[in-house]
Parts: C-alpha cells; structure tokens; sequence
C-alpha cells in the first residue's frame, strides 16, 4: 500500500510507501526538506499538515510538543502517512546545492585505523565498485545489520575517492559505536544511505573560507579541503583543529604536508589539556581562543564551517560573531544521538543547524 504526499510551496506530489517517513519518501525523490539528527530530537525538520493524517512515530515531546501536535505539526523525519497528506515546508533555494537523490549502498569493511585513543577510522568499498554522489560534508546513515540499528556519520573523504571513510568517535553507552569499537572487523558487510544533509561548501560566493573543528568532527572538513584543493581552489582558507592532547589529534601530519604543498591553506591546532612539560609548541586552549587570537578577532570576509561536538559550536558560534562575522557567513553541523536527547540544545542566536 503506498499513500501519496504533496509538498507545498513546491507544488509536487510523490508516492510514500507504507511505514515510510515523510523525511525519506522526499529525499529519495530528490526533494531537499530541511533536517538534522533523523531522530526525532532536533525539530529541524518540523512540518505542517495541511491535509490528511499522520502518525507521529517516536517524536520526542521536547522536538513536538503536545499542542503543537494539536496544530497538526508533525516531524518528517518520524512520521508516516496514514491517509493521502498535503504539508507546508520551508524550503530555500541553495544555488550551491545539487540535487541528489539517497541511494541505498552495500559494502564490506576494508580497513580499519585506530586514529586516536577514542576514534577509529572505517573504509568501506561499496559493492560494484560504486561511489556515494554527494558534496563534500555531507553524510549517511550507516546500518549495522547485528544490532537493527544504524547511524549517521559525517563522510570524511572526498566525493572524487573510491572507498567510503567514516571517522567514529566512541560514545560512552553508545550501542552503535560501541559495537564498531570492540566488534566491527575488516570484512564485514554493511549497509548505507545517502547523501543527507545541507552542509557543504558555498562555492559561489568566492569567499575565502575558515574551518572549526573539534574531536570527529574534523570528518566534514577534511572531505571539504581535499575537494576544494583537488579542483584547484586557490581562495585562501584556514582549518582550526582543536583536541584535548597530542594523542587525540589525528591527520596532524597530512594537514602539515597539505598547506606545505598549497600556498592558499593554513591548519593550526590547538590543545586545551596538553602536559605544561609535553614540549608542544603550539597554540594551547581551546580552538575558538586559538582562532580569535590567529585572526586578532576579525573573522569579516569569509565563510565559516564549523563541525563538532555542540559546546564547541557554541563557543565557536559567540566568538566568530564578536569578531564581525554574521549569522549569514556562519554554516555548522552537529549530529544529536540519542544519548544526547535529554539535553539537545540549540543555539538561540543562530538558526544554520
């Protein structure tokens, strides 16, 4: 049984088939609907019913509250048609943005890298020799077929590479990536989905560019970078990297060897709990005092992108402000799992995550 879903203002009706999510009916068609953490804990991707009926699957009741269920709101990505259904969503035209539908890929585990005490790097080839289409600093959704359960994950190499690379933090009380830290082994097979997400480099404009990031969230970055600088960008741009010590930086010595090779790229890293005795000779702190002290607090005339985990993005956020760059000039993204549903934040001066 499938229902069909009109989407408003764009006019364009596309069939959803029973059980399946707003949210992914759309994406697979190739229609862009604003959304963040996929889990019904964000409220990115709050939409209105204007006809039909839904059901609103596992919304929390912070992201959908009770009287906002009573105004026929609803989360796309949770919820499933129950009737033919008519939504409102706020839909903006990127000129950066492709149109990309998510595709479903099959692969098995070909390399597994410890990169630091907490992070493993996983390099699937995708069965066919297949490559994900998507823009550098998006991600999937990876599936672990052992648990039933699958995650999103920022892909860390570039769009023109053959095997998929996925950067993965431990999350303590993590199922998911508990299971790829003690489990997974190099010939695995696993499922993904994708591409997902809005965050991706604002070519267009021209602008030189400043990358925050901090613990796994270098992913995005470095998938940025080493696409810019494989098409031969020569705008200036700058990637601040902050970890806790030297055994938590990972990438440390490729990104030295990039901006050795390119004139236009700078990487600075900074560490807010290195030993006083380590011999460390850079910037300690962390890596939004290192950015407000490299750019002597005027960050104007770029674009931000920042990655990582939201405390940092907070800071990050306050700080490139103070400096002169505006809300329109600022893109992050951060992931909310589920062990962070209980205190999901937002930023309240900022709307581009």
């Amino acid at each position: 049984m499938s229902y069909e879903l009109t989407i408003e203002p764009l006019g364009q009706t596309i069939e959803v088939e029973e059980g399946q999510t707003i949210l992914d009916a759309a994406l697979r068609a190739g229609i862009y609907l604003p959304h963040a953490c996929c889990h019904g804990l964000c409220a990115t991707c709050k939409v209105q019913v204007v006809d039909g009926e839904v059901e609103h699957g596992e919304a929390s009741t912070f992201a959908l509250m009770d009287f906002e269920r009573e105004e026929q709101k609803c989360l796309a990505c949770c919820a499933t048609l129950q009737s033919d259904v008519t939504i409102e969503a706020d839909i903006d035209e990127d000129p950066d943005a492709r149109v990309i539908p998510v595709v479903d890929y099959e692969g098995v585990v070909s390399r597994i890298e410890n990169l630091t005490p907490t992070i493993k790097g996983i390099w699937l080839k995708l069965d066919g020799d297949k490559k994900v289409d998507f823009q550098a600093g998006q991600y999937v959704n990876l599936e672990i077929p052992a648990l039933n359960q699958s995650r999103a994950f920022s892909l860390a190499n570039a769009p023109h590479d053959g095997e998929v690379e996925l950067n993965i933090r431990i999350v303590p009380g993590g199922l998911v990536t508990t299971y790829i830290h003690e489990q997974l082994k190099v010939g695995d097979k696993l499922k993904l989905s994708g591409p997902y997400g809005r965050f991706f480099v604002k070519k267009s404009t021209n602008t030189p560019m400043l990358f925050i990031a901090g613990g796994s969230g270098l992913s995005s970055p470095k998938s940025m970078i080493l696409d810019l600088l494989n098409e031969g960008c020569e705008l200036p741009m700058t990637l601040m990297y902050g970890a806790r010590s030297q055994t938590e930086l990972y990438y440390d010595q490729e990104f030295k060897a990039l901006a050795a090779k390119h004139p236009n790229f700078t990487y600075i890293a900074a560490l807010s709990d290195e030993p006083a005795d380590s011999g460390w000779t850079g910037p300690r702190g962390f890596v939004h005092e290192a950015a407000k002290a490299h750019f002597n607090n005027d960050f104007s005339g770029r674009k931000a992108y920042l990655c990582g985990p939201p405390p940092m993005i907070e800071a990050a956020i306050t700080t490139l402000m103070q400096g002169r760059l505006y809300e329109r000039d600022i893109y992050a993204e951060k992931f909310i799992s589920a062990v962070d549903s209980t205190n999901t934040v937002r930023s309240p001066l900022f709307k581009n995550i």
